[in-house]
């Protein structure tokens, strides 16, 4: 049974930074694209970060390019998001993902993946 678990969220000042994890068990690293997604109240869940082809290839939403990071650390069974010079835009459910497979054509789409974490808050002030 594949499982993630989202840590890392909490409440930070504009400009500052978190950084998230998620912790995987029960799927095998590069056997798919793993990602991050967040979602803000009354708004679509938004695919921002993901990692695939073995960790070779990484994309990343336009809205967090140059601020955020994805990585994996594969005996940790671990994925992470480093997210710097956060915005109150930024605030939102933050979620891991994972699908089945890899692939290249709209990886950023929430529909793409199979198994998803319960989310950690992330939350900026002005």
């Amino acid at each position: 049974q594949v499982q993630l678990v989202e840590s890392g969220g909490g409440s930070v000042q504009t400009g500052g930074s978190l950084r998230l994890l998620c912790r995987v068990s029960g799927y095998t690293f590069g056997s798919g694209n793993m990602g991050w997604f967040r979602q803000a109240p009354g708004k679509a869940r938004e695919g921002i970060a993901v990692i695939y082809n073995g960790g070779y290839s990484t994309d990343y939403a336009d809205s967090v390019k140059g601020r955020f990071t994805i990585s994996q650390d594969v005996p940790e069974n671990t994925l992470y998001l480093q997210m710097n010079s956060l915005k109150p835009d930024d605030a939102a459910m933050y979620y891991c993902a994972a699908r089945r497979g890899n692939i290249a054509l709209h990886p950023l789409a929430a529909s793409n993946y199979n198994y998803w974490g319960q989310g950690t808050q992330v939350t900026v002030s002005s």
